[in-house]
């Protein structure tokens, strides 16, 4: 048999934190937004309607 590792709990939740605080911290900035026009801009491109 052999033993898997795993992650401690407390890591999990340290990183699911950062994952949030960034989050709003980027919407805060206004990010979404920006990442909206691009995201727009892509999908026009590659369907060849921009």
């Amino acid at each position: 048999m052999t033993k898997e590792k795993s992650v401690p709990v407390w890591i999990t939740y340290i990183l699911l934190i950062a994952a949030i605080v960034s989050c709003l911290f980027g919407a805060y900035r206004g990010e979404i937004k920006t990442v909206y026009i691009k995201a727009t801009n892509i999908c026009m491109e590659c369907i060849g309607i921009g």
